[in-house]
Protein backbone atom coordinates (compact mmCIF):
# COMPACT_ATOMS: atom_id res chain seq x y z
CA UNK A 1 0.00 0.00 0.00
CA UNK A 2 2.92 2.37 0.69
CA UNK A 3 6.19 2.03 -0.51
CA UNK A 4 9.76 2.54 1.33
CA UNK A 5 12.31 4.81 0.49
CA UNK A 6 15.86 4.01 2.58
CA UNK A 7 18.21 6.58 3.07
CA UNK A 8 20.50 4.76 5.54
CA UNK A 9 23.38 4.37 3.25
CA UNK A 10 23.29 7.98 1.41
CA UNK A 11 25.96 10.02 0.87
CA UNK A 12 26.14 12.74 3.12
CA UNK A 13 25.74 14.76 -0.06
CA UNK A 14 22.52 13.41 -0.91
CA UNK A 15 19.67 16.18 -1.72
CA UNK A 16 17.13 14.84 0.91
CA UNK A 17 14.28 17.34 -0.36
CA UNK A 18 14.25 15.33 -3.86
CA UNK A 19 14.75 12.33 -2.23
CA UNK A 20 11.49 12.18 -1.02
CA UNK A 21 9.09 13.10 -4.33
CA UNK A 22 5.87 15.39 -4.07
CA UNK A 23 2.51 14.89 -5.77
CA UNK A 24 2.65 16.64 -9.67
CA UNK A 25 0.57 19.38 -9.19
CA UNK A 26 1.60 21.47 -12.61
CA UNK A 27 0.03 24.58 -12.22
CA UNK A 28 1.74 26.34 -15.29
CA UNK A 29 -0.49 23.32 -17.28
CA UNK A 30 -3.50 24.74 -15.91
CA UNK A 31 -2.35 28.10 -16.50
CA UNK A 32 -4.03 28.69 -19.82
CA UNK A 33 -7.56 27.74 -18.90
CA UNK A 34 -7.42 29.26 -15.88
CA UNK A 35 -6.42 32.21 -18.01
CA UNK A 36 -9.31 32.31 -19.57
CA UNK A 37 -11.92 31.61 -16.81
CA UNK A 38 -10.66 34.63 -15.43
CA UNK A 39 -10.17 36.93 -18.67
CA UNK A 40 -14.48 35.75 -18.66
CA UNK A 41 -15.00 36.92 -15.34
CA UNK A 42 -13.11 40.30 -16.30
CA UNK A 43 -15.00 40.99 -19.38
CA UNK A 44 -18.59 39.49 -18.39
CA UNK A 45 -18.87 40.20 -14.39
CA UNK A 46 -22.03 38.58 -12.95
CA UNK A 47 -23.10 36.58 -16.14
CA UNK A 48 -19.83 35.39 -16.51
CA UNK A 49 -19.95 34.01 -12.99
CA UNK A 50 -23.03 32.03 -13.34
CA UNK A 51 -22.30 30.78 -16.06
CA UNK A 52 -19.11 29.19 -15.10
CA UNK A 53 -20.70 28.30 -11.92
CA UNK A 54 -23.22 26.13 -14.27
CA UNK A 55 -20.39 24.55 -16.14
CA UNK A 56 -18.38 23.34 -13.10
CA UNK A 57 -20.50 23.13 -10.61
CA UNK A 58 -23.42 21.80 -12.11
CA UNK A 59 -26.06 23.97 -10.42
CA UNK A 60 -27.20 27.47 -12.03
CA UNK A 61 -27.21 29.99 -9.38
CA UNK A 62 -28.97 33.40 -10.52
CA UNK A 63 -28.12 35.45 -7.50
CA UNK A 64 -24.62 34.30 -6.23
CA UNK A 65 -24.84 36.05 -3.32
CA UNK A 66 -26.41 34.11 -0.43
CA UNK A 67 -29.97 35.88 1.40
CA UNK A 68 -29.42 36.92 5.30
CA UNK A 69 -32.14 34.88 6.09
CA UNK A 70 -30.35 31.53 4.85
CA UNK A 71 -27.12 32.24 6.72
CA UNK A 72 -29.42 32.58 9.61
CA UNK A 73 -31.41 29.23 9.07
CA UNK A 74 -28.32 27.54 8.59
CA UNK A 75 -27.02 28.55 12.05
CA UNK A 76 -30.66 27.39 13.56
CA UNK A 77 -30.64 24.28 12.11
CA UNK A 78 -27.13 23.27 13.19
CA UNK A 79 -26.22 19.87 14.71
CA UNK A 80 -25.88 21.51 18.65
CA UNK A 81 -23.19 19.00 19.14
CA UNK A 82 -21.62 20.59 15.65
CA UNK A 83 -21.85 23.94 17.16
CA UNK A 84 -20.12 23.55 20.04
CA UNK A 85 -17.11 22.00 18.14
CA UNK A 86 -17.05 25.56 16.23
CA UNK A 87 -17.57 27.60 19.00
CA UNK A 88 -14.50 26.10 20.96
CA UNK A 89 -12.39 26.04 18.08
CA UNK A 90 -13.42 29.61 17.44
CA UNK A 91 -12.59 30.42 21.38
CA UNK A 92 -9.12 28.97 21.21
CA UNK A 93 -8.06 30.53 17.97
CA UNK A 94 -9.34 33.97 19.05
CA UNK A 95 -6.98 33.46 22.12
CA UNK A 96 -4.25 32.48 19.91
CA UNK A 97 -4.77 35.48 17.39
CA UNK A 98 -5.11 38.40 20.20
CA UNK A 99 -1.41 37.57 21.06
CA UNK A 100 -0.31 37.82 17.64
CA UNK A 101 -1.35 41.12 17.34
CA UNK A 102 1.69 43.58 17.03
CA UNK A 103 2.16 47.08 18.30
CA UNK A 104 3.36 49.85 16.83
CA UNK A 105 7.09 50.27 17.26
CA UNK A 106 8.47 53.88 17.77
CA UNK A 107 12.57 54.29 17.44
CA UNK A 108 13.85 57.61 18.14
CA UNK A 109 17.22 58.16 16.78
CA UNK A 110 18.00 61.66 17.98
CA UNK A 111 16.84 65.16 18.59
CA UNK A 112 13.47 65.48 16.39
CA UNK A 113 14.43 61.97 14.23
CA UNK A 114 12.02 59.40 15.11
CA UNK A 115 10.44 56.84 12.60
CA UNK A 116 7.21 54.47 13.31
CA UNK A 117 6.64 51.22 12.61
CA UNK A 118 3.15 51.00 12.38
CA UNK A 119 0.75 47.57 11.33
CA UNK A 120 -2.48 48.81 9.71
CA UNK A 121 -5.24 45.94 9.08
CA UNK A 122 -5.78 45.34 5.19
CA UNK A 123 -9.04 47.22 4.18
CA UNK A 124 -10.50 44.29 2.33
CA UNK A 125 -9.89 40.41 2.34
CA UNK A 126 -11.91 37.48 0.08
CA UNK A 127 -11.56 34.68 1.77
CA UNK A 128 -12.42 31.43 0.30
CA UNK A 129 -13.76 27.93 1.26
CA UNK A 130 -13.43 24.91 -0.30
CA UNK A 131 -16.68 22.41 -0.81
CA UNK A 132 -15.35 19.58 -3.25
CA UNK A 133 -14.54 16.71 -1.87
CA UNK A 134 -15.82 17.79 1.90
CA UNK A 135 -17.26 20.96 3.21
CA UNK A 136 -14.04 22.24 4.77
CA UNK A 137 -15.96 24.46 7.89
CA UNK A 138 -13.01 24.61 9.68
CA UNK A 139 -11.49 27.31 6.71
CA UNK A 140 -14.15 29.40 7.50
CA UNK A 141 -12.63 29.83 10.95
CA UNK A 142 -9.53 29.46 9.85
CA UNK A 143 -9.81 32.10 7.97
CA UNK A 144 -12.31 34.38 9.28
CA UNK A 145 -10.52 35.10 12.95
CA UNK A 146 -7.38 35.95 12.50
CA UNK A 147 -8.61 38.42 9.76
CA UNK A 148 -11.33 40.04 12.26
CA UNK A 149 -8.32 39.88 15.03
CA UNK A 150 -6.52 42.23 12.88
CA UNK A 151 -9.15 44.61 12.51
CA UNK A 152 -9.62 44.16 8.69
CA UNK A 153 -12.96 46.01 8.30
CA UNK A 154 -14.62 44.38 5.20
CA UNK A 155 -14.68 40.48 4.81
CA UNK A 156 -16.08 38.71 1.63
CA UNK A 157 -16.42 34.66 2.25
CA UNK A 158 -16.63 32.58 -1.26
CA UNK A 159 -17.25 28.69 -1.12
CA UNK A 160 -18.84 26.82 -4.14
CA UNK A 161 -22.75 26.45 -5.16
CA UNK A 162 -23.94 22.60 -4.07
CA UNK A 163 -26.94 21.24 -5.93
CA UNK A 164 -27.46 19.13 -3.21
CA UNK A 165 -28.71 22.35 -1.35
CA UNK A 166 -30.40 24.08 -4.43
CA UNK A 167 -27.23 26.13 -5.39
CA UNK A 168 -26.47 27.33 -1.99
CA UNK A 169 -22.98 27.06 0.06
CA UNK A 170 -23.19 24.18 2.52
CA UNK A 171 -25.52 24.84 5.68
CA UNK A 172 -22.42 23.60 7.91
CA UNK A 173 -20.54 26.41 6.43
CA UNK A 174 -22.86 29.11 6.26
CA UNK A 175 -23.98 28.23 10.02
CA UNK A 176 -20.26 28.76 10.74
CA UNK A 177 -20.41 32.35 8.89
CA UNK A 178 -23.19 33.25 11.48
CA UNK A 179 -20.96 32.28 14.37
CA UNK A 180 -18.76 34.76 13.43
CA UNK A 181 -20.98 37.24 11.87
CA UNK A 182 -19.88 36.91 8.64
CA UNK A 183 -22.64 38.34 6.30
CA UNK A 184 -21.29 38.43 2.98
CA UNK A 185 -21.30 35.17 1.39
CA UNK A 186 -21.26 33.79 -2.46
CA UNK A 187 -21.96 30.97 -3.74
CA UNK A 188 -18.90 30.74 -6.12
CA UNK A 189 -16.41 28.20 -6.53
CA UNK A 190 -13.30 27.53 -8.53
CA UNK A 191 -10.84 29.99 -10.09
CA UNK A 192 -14.19 32.12 -11.19
CA UNK A 193 -14.25 33.11 -7.44
CA UNK A 194 -10.80 34.61 -7.30
CA UNK A 195 -11.72 36.53 -10.39
CA UNK A 196 -14.91 37.60 -8.38
CA UNK A 197 -12.25 38.79 -6.01
CA UNK A 198 -10.23 40.23 -7.55
CA UNK A 199 -11.83 42.17 -10.13
CA UNK A 200 -15.10 42.51 -8.42
CA UNK A 201 -18.70 43.03 -10.04
CA UNK A 202 -20.83 45.82 -11.33
CA UNK A 203 -23.87 46.07 -10.08
CA UNK A 204 -26.84 45.92 -12.20
CA UNK A 205 -30.64 46.42 -11.86
CA UNK A 206 -31.14 43.60 -9.41
CA UNK A 207 -27.93 42.88 -7.61
CA UNK A 208 -25.76 45.06 -5.73
CA UNK A 209 -22.40 45.42 -6.69
CA UNK A 210 -19.76 43.32 -5.26
CA UNK A 211 -16.42 45.45 -4.23
CA UNK A 212 -13.14 43.65 -5.35
CA UNK A 213 -10.95 43.04 -2.26
CA UNK A 214 -7.26 43.72 -1.13
CA UNK A 215 -6.41 40.44 -0.51
CA UNK A 216 -7.30 36.38 -1.21
CA UNK A 217 -6.77 33.51 1.05
CA UNK A 218 -7.73 30.33 1.88
CA UNK A 219 -6.94 26.80 0.05
CA UNK A 220 -8.07 25.34 -2.84
CA UNK A 221 -7.42 22.98 -5.95
CA UNK A 222 -5.63 23.34 -8.19
CA UNK A 223 -7.86 25.42 -10.30
CA UNK A 224 -8.16 27.95 -7.44
CA UNK A 225 -4.32 28.17 -6.77
CA UNK A 226 -3.83 28.67 -10.36
CA UNK A 227 -5.94 31.42 -10.26
CA UNK A 228 -4.20 33.07 -7.40
CA UNK A 229 -0.63 32.44 -8.80
CA UNK A 230 -2.44 34.16 -12.32
CA UNK A 231 -4.29 37.41 -10.49
CA UNK A 232 -1.22 38.01 -8.24
CA UNK A 233 -0.61 41.08 -9.53
CA UNK A 234 -4.36 42.94 -9.39
CA UNK A 235 -4.56 41.19 -5.38
CA UNK A 236 -3.49 39.94 -2.50
CA UNK A 237 -2.77 36.43 -2.05
CA UNK A 238 -1.38 34.76 1.26
CA UNK A 239 -0.11 31.45 -1.13
CA UNK A 240 -0.21 28.71 -3.75
CA UNK A 241 -0.81 26.03 -1.20
CA UNK A 242 -1.36 22.75 -2.86
CA UNK A 243 -2.26 19.09 -1.73
CA UNK A 244 -1.92 18.47 1.82
CA UNK A 245 0.85 16.74 3.41
CA UNK A 246 1.86 15.21 6.62
CA UNK A 247 5.29 14.25 7.72
CA UNK A 248 5.90 12.25 11.03
CA UNK A 249 9.62 11.60 12.66
CA UNK A 250 9.64 8.83 14.61
CA UNK A 251 11.76 6.47 16.61
CA UNK A 252 10.95 3.24 18.46
CA UNK A 253 8.91 5.00 20.99
CA UNK A 254 6.43 5.50 18.85
CA UNK A 255 2.80 3.87 18.94
CA UNK A 256 2.26 2.90 15.49
CA UNK A 257 -1.79 2.56 15.89
CA UNK A 258 -1.12 6.32 16.17
CA UNK A 259 1.46 6.82 13.54
CA UNK A 260 -0.79 5.27 11.26
CA UNK A 261 -4.42 6.98 11.96
CA UNK A 262 -2.24 9.97 11.39
CA UNK A 263 -0.98 9.09 8.21
CA UNK A 264 -4.60 8.04 6.77
CA UNK A 265 -6.06 11.30 8.74
CA UNK A 266 -4.55 13.30 5.91
CA UNK A 267 -4.40 11.11 2.85
CA UNK A 268 -8.54 11.19 3.62
CA UNK A 269 -8.32 14.90 2.45
CA UNK A 270 -6.88 14.36 -1.19
CA UNK A 271 -6.18 11.31 -3.46
CA UNK A 272 -2.88 13.89 -4.34
CA UNK A 273 -2.05 14.20 -0.56
CA UNK A 274 1.23 13.21 0.60
CA UNK A 275 1.70 11.14 3.97
CA UNK A 276 5.32 10.32 5.11
CA UNK A 277 6.96 8.56 7.81
CA UNK A 278 10.39 9.27 8.64
CA UNK A 279 11.76 6.50 11.28
CA UNK A 280 14.94 5.07 12.87
CA UNK A 281 12.93 1.25 13.56
CA UNK A 282 12.76 -1.31 10.84
CA UNK A 283 9.90 -2.77 13.60
CA UNK A 284 7.81 0.48 13.56
CA UNK A 285 8.07 0.69 9.66
CA UNK A 286 6.64 -3.08 9.44
CA UNK A 287 3.94 -2.38 12.10
CA UNK A 288 2.75 0.71 10.56
CA UNK A 289 2.11 -1.17 7.03
CA UNK A 290 0.24 -4.09 9.36
CA UNK A 291 -1.99 -0.86 10.47
CA UNK A 292 -2.14 0.99 7.43
CA UNK A 293 -4.08 -2.59 5.82
CA UNK A 294 -6.41 -2.73 8.59
CA UNK A 295 -7.20 0.68 9.58
CA UNK A 296 -7.60 1.90 5.87
CA UNK A 297 -9.92 -0.91 5.25
CA UNK A 298 -12.18 0.26 7.89
CA UNK A 299 -12.15 4.14 6.92
CA UNK A 300 -15.15 5.60 4.87
CA UNK A 301 -12.82 7.19 2.68
CA UNK A 302 -10.45 4.27 1.62
CA UNK A 303 -10.21 4.04 -2.01
CA UNK A 304 -9.03 7.87 -1.98
CA UNK A 305 -6.88 6.95 0.89
CA UNK A 306 -5.60 3.89 -0.70
CA UNK A 307 -4.08 6.18 -3.59
CA UNK A 308 -2.94 8.55 -1.88
CA UNK A 309 -0.54 6.69 0.47
CA UNK A 310 -0.07 4.51 -2.97
CA UNK A 311 1.42 7.39 -5.09
CA UNK A 312 4.64 8.69 -5.28
CA UNK A 313 4.03 11.33 -3.01
CA UNK A 314 3.89 8.73 0.09
CA UNK A 315 6.53 6.29 1.73
CA UNK A 316 8.12 5.17 4.36
CA UNK A 317 11.70 6.87 4.66
CA UNK A 318 13.79 4.37 7.04
CA UNK A 319 16.50 6.99 8.29
CA UNK A 320 20.23 5.31 10.35
CA UNK A 321 19.38 7.77 12.97
CA UNK A 322 17.02 10.53 14.40
CA UNK A 323 20.31 12.95 13.20
CA UNK A 324 19.39 11.92 9.35
CA UNK A 325 15.79 12.23 10.06
CA UNK A 326 16.02 16.01 11.37
CA UNK A 327 18.28 16.24 8.31
CA UNK A 328 15.52 14.75 6.03
CA UNK A 329 12.17 16.32 7.83
CA UNK A 330 14.11 19.60 7.34
CA UNK A 331 14.31 19.57 4.26
CA UNK A 332 10.88 18.10 3.10
CA UNK A 333 9.59 21.13 4.91
CA UNK A 334 6.13 19.67 5.48
CA UNK A 335 3.12 21.48 5.99
CA UNK A 336 2.12 19.17 8.90
CA UNK A 337 5.28 17.43 10.38
CA UNK A 338 4.96 15.22 13.90
CA UNK A 339 7.37 14.63 16.13
CA UNK A 340 6.83 11.00 17.99
CA UNK A 341 10.30 10.56 19.41
CA UNK A 342 11.71 10.02 22.89
CA UNK A 343 12.99 13.88 23.74
CA UNK A 344 10.07 14.97 21.45
CA UNK A 345 10.28 18.64 22.48
CA UNK A 346 13.81 18.27 22.38
CA UNK A 347 13.60 17.18 18.34
CA UNK A 348 10.85 19.77 17.51
CA UNK A 349 12.46 22.70 18.94
CA UNK A 350 15.64 22.07 16.59
CA UNK A 351 13.07 21.89 13.30
CA UNK A 352 13.38 24.42 11.20
CA UNK A 353 11.36 24.27 8.46
CA UNK A 354 7.48 22.81 8.68
CA UNK A 355 4.41 24.98 8.45
CA UNK A 356 2.90 23.54 11.71
CA UNK A 357 4.70 21.69 14.27
CA UNK A 358 2.85 19.02 16.47
CA UNK A 359 5.08 17.90 19.55
CA UNK A 360 4.34 14.03 21.22
CA UNK A 361 1.61 11.12 20.71
CA UNK A 362 -1.23 13.38 21.83
CA UNK A 363 -0.55 16.24 19.46
CA UNK A 364 -2.32 14.84 15.98
CA UNK A 365 -2.55 16.97 12.40
CA UNK A 366 -6.26 16.37 13.26
CA UNK A 367 -5.94 18.25 16.35
CA UNK A 368 -4.62 21.54 14.67
CA UNK A 369 -7.17 21.33 11.58
CA UNK A 370 -10.12 21.74 14.54
CA UNK A 371 -9.60 22.74 17.47
CA UNK A 372 -5.60 23.26 19.04
CA UNK A 373 -6.07 27.18 18.45
CA UNK A 374 -3.33 27.06 15.57
CA UNK A 375 -4.35 28.18 12.23
CA UNK A 376 -4.18 25.10 9.54
CA UNK A 377 -3.85 27.23 6.76
CA UNK A 378 0.05 26.51 5.72
CA UNK A 379 2.69 26.51 3.38
CA UNK A 380 3.02 23.07 1.02
CA UNK A 381 5.02 21.96 -1.53
CA UNK A 382 8.36 22.70 0.75
CA UNK A 383 7.47 26.26 0.81
CA UNK A 384 7.83 26.34 4.59
CA UNK A 385 11.35 26.78 4.13
CA UNK A 386 10.26 30.25 3.50
CA UNK A 387 6.93 30.64 4.00
CA UNK A 388 4.56 30.56 7.27
CA UNK A 389 0.89 29.62 7.79
CA UNK A 390 -1.81 32.01 7.92
CA UNK A 391 -2.07 34.29 10.85
CA UNK A 392 -3.25 37.83 12.13
CA UNK A 393 0.34 38.93 10.66
CA UNK A 394 -1.21 37.90 7.30
CA UNK A 395 -4.31 40.42 7.66
CA UNK A 396 -2.00 43.17 8.12
CA UNK A 397 0.44 45.12 6.25
CA UNK A 398 3.40 47.78 7.61
CA UNK A 399 3.89 51.32 7.48
CA UNK A 400 6.58 52.96 8.03
CA UNK A 401 5.75 57.16 9.30
CA UNK A 402 8.69 58.72 9.13
CA UNK A 403 8.51 62.18 11.73
CA UNK A 404 11.73 64.86 11.29
CA UNK A 405 11.98 68.28 12.62
CA UNK A 406 14.91 70.56 11.17
CA UNK A 407 17.21 69.68 13.45
CA UNK A 408 17.04 66.28 12.75
CA UNK A 409 17.13 66.77 9.26
CA UNK A 410 20.04 68.93 9.19
CA UNK A 411 21.59 66.18 11.56
CA UNK A 412 21.71 64.19 8.86
CA UNK A 413 21.46 66.34 5.83
CA UNK A 414 25.13 65.88 4.65
CA UNK A 415 25.36 61.93 4.67
CA UNK A 416 22.17 62.21 2.12
CA UNK A 417 23.43 64.67 0.16
CA UNK A 418 26.55 62.66 -0.62
CA UNK A 419 24.97 59.44 -1.20
CA UNK A 420 22.06 60.99 -3.24
CA UNK A 421 25.36 61.88 -5.54
CA UNK A 422 27.52 58.65 -5.42
CA UNK A 423 24.21 56.96 -7.19
CA UNK A 424 24.37 60.14 -9.87
CA UNK A 425 20.82 61.90 -8.13
CA UNK A 426 21.50 64.92 -7.71
CA UNK A 427 17.93 66.18 -7.45
CA UNK A 428 17.50 64.25 -4.51
CA UNK A 429 20.12 66.08 -2.64
CA UNK A 430 18.71 68.85 -3.90
CA UNK A 431 15.48 68.05 -1.84
CA UNK A 432 17.52 68.41 1.01
CA UNK A 433 19.62 71.54 0.86
CA UNK A 434 16.57 73.32 -0.43
CA UNK A 435 15.60 73.14 3.28
CA UNK A 436 19.02 73.35 5.23
CA UNK A 437 19.81 76.44 3.53
CA UNK A 438 16.14 77.82 4.18
CA UNK A 439 16.74 77.21 7.61
CA UNK A 440 20.06 78.48 7.42
CA UNK A 441 18.78 82.24 6.49
CA UNK A 442 15.92 82.23 8.70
Amino acid sequence: MIRRIDLREADPGVDYRSAVPRADFDIEAAVPAVHAICEQVRTGGRDAVVELGERFDGVRVDDVRVAPEAITVALEQLDPDVRAGLEESIRRLRATCANELETDAVTDLGPGARVTHRKVPVGRVGLYVPGGLAPLVSSVLMNTVPAQTAGVGSIALASPPQKEFGGSVHPTILAACALLGVEEVYAVGGAQAIAMFAYGLPADAEHPAVDRVDLVTGPGNIWVVTAKRILKGQVGIDSEAGPTEIAILADDTAEAAYVAADLISQAEHDPLAAAVLVTTSERLAAQVEDELETQVAATKHSERITTSLGGKQSGIVLVRDLEQGLAVVDAYAAEHLEIHTEDAAGWAARVRNAGAIFVGPHAPVSLGDYCAGSNHVLPTAGCACHSSGLSVRAFTKSVHVVEYSAEGLAEVADHVVTLAEAEDLPGHGAAITVRTRAEQTR
